[in-house]
């Protein structure tokens, strides 16, 4: 029988799940999609499905990516911000250019120097998902619950971990919970192989198409007629796809900043959409299933699936209680999120203007976005289970169940180690 689960474990390791639709039109709705991986965190009310019964949560394993931050760079913001300026000395700008300026100027006085770091929205992010992990689950965090907290050398990342146990101890102050911040953890947190940095290098497979489809998406021309009076001064002073660009990313992280401000109106929809479009791309190609990487950057996460799997069995075989909590960035929850196959988080297109139908980068790692398992234990059986979430919403898994969200503990831990020991090019073909 367990020969017989097994084998059913792995014919169904490499399938593909059903892929959420996006349009246009759902980007057009909502500008702030077009960020991609800068998409602020949403609004989530979180609803889980009642545990069959008899059973109880014992154990949350944890992988969060840091909150909203700031663009990593102070230049990111900088060098726009000087290109109107200077086109202002010289007379170049629209009256539209001028209040483009004067927004930017007025980012700049929140954003100076604060490029990569954890915005006050971040944090607020991590404590709200802590407390309603709490509150979803109280009896895993009482009073002796054994919980760790490691997050990669980021700043940004520690002080979403620092936020995210202050959270937890705001619903329960006797949590002792040690909080690690060092190259130790590296190894599982952030791994990228040998190959796969320079994979994502202009020498992968993937850039020359990346180049090509980036060039033919970007279309400045309207957008530089509206900013600049002087069509000389645009030729010989001013990068139109660089200051787009620019101005894209400037106006897609706001959303993650304190100030209202928008610059939502320097683009056109289909502007911002074939721009993310482009970012898109470069994500799914850099970190996900993409067909011509064969598996090297979802082989990546393998060594976190290693440690979830180990910390896990150490949870259950000495009856402990608490949680695993880790925090990292967008380049290790989209791979992670592969790996395991989480709803929408698998995608075979190597046609970059058709991607976007089946995949959606924000979809998987917004801004403070988290994968969650959860073990419960029936106390009279000694039978386990275990359910998975992404952004705190229930989500499958390649294995077969008759009670979803949750799956048999041995099913799942049997599909996990054969995850590990299978080389993921096997399903990205």
């Amino acid at each position: 029988m367990k020969t017989k689960a097994l084998s059913l474990i792995a014919s169904s390791l490499f399938c593909i799940p059903a892929m959420a639709q996006t349009t246009a039109q759902e980007m057009f709705d909502n500008p702030e999609r077009c960020g991609g991986v800068y998409y602020a965190y949403p609004t989530v009310e979180r609803h889980d499905t009642p545990a069959p019964k008899g059973f109880k949560p014992f154990y949350v394993s944890h992988y969060g990516r840091h909150g909203s931050r700031y663009l990593i760079s102070d230049n990111d913001y900088k060098w726009v911000l000087d290109a109107f300026h200077k086109a202002d000395a010289a007379g170049a700008l629209t009256p539209f250019g001028h209040n483009v300026m004067d927004r930017l100027d007025s980012v700049w006085v929140e954003a100076r120097g604060r490029g990569g770091e954890l915005s006050p929205l971040g944090a607020r992010q991590h404590r709200a998902i802590a407390n309603r992990l709490y509150h979803a689950y109280p009896g895993v965090f009482t009073d002796d619950a054994e919980i760790t907290a490691k997050s990669t050398t980021v700043m940004r990342c520690a002080h979403s971990m620092f936020a995210f146990v202050e959270g937890l101890k705001e619903n329960n102050p006797k949590l002792q919970i040690p909080r690690e911040s060092g190259e130790r953890a590296m190894v599982y947190l952030n791994y990228h192989s040998p190959e796969s940095g320079p994979y994502a290098g202009h020498e992968g497979p993937w850039y020359q198409d990346y180049r090509k489809f980036k060039a033919e998406k970007t279309n400045p021309h309207r957008m530089m007629k509206e900013l600049f009076n002087d069509s000389l001064y645009v030729r010989r002073c001013v990068d139109p796809e660089g200051l787009m660009w620019g101005l894209y990313w400037v106006a897609v992280d706001m959303q993650n900043m304190e100030s209202d401000i928008s610059f939502f109106d320097v683009f056109t929809p289909q502007e911002l959409f074939d721009l993310w479009q482009v970012f898109n791309f470069n994500f799914y190609a850099c970190n996900s299933s993409y067909p011509l990487a064969k598996g090297l950057h979802v082989d990546n996460a393998k060594n976190l699936v290693r440690n979830i799997l180990e910390t896990a069995d150490d949870y259950v075989a000495n009856g402990k209680r608490g949680a695993t909590l880790r925090f990292g960035h967008d380049g290790n929850i989209i791979p992670l999120a592969t790996l395991l196959q989480l709803d929408n988080s698998v995608a075979y297109e190597a046609d970059p203007y058709k991607l976007y139908e089946v995949y959606t980068d924000w979809r998987i790692s917004p801004m403070a976005s988290n994968i969650q398992m959860t073990l419960f234990r029936n106390d009279k059986t000694g039978e386990i289970i275990a359910k998975f979430m992404l952004n705190e919403n229930e989500v499958h898994i390649p294995v077969k169940t008759d009670m979803f969200p949750y799956y048999k503990w041995d099913d799942a831990r049997a599909w996990l180690t054969k995850v590990l020991e299978t080389p993921s090019a096997h399903f990205m073909q």
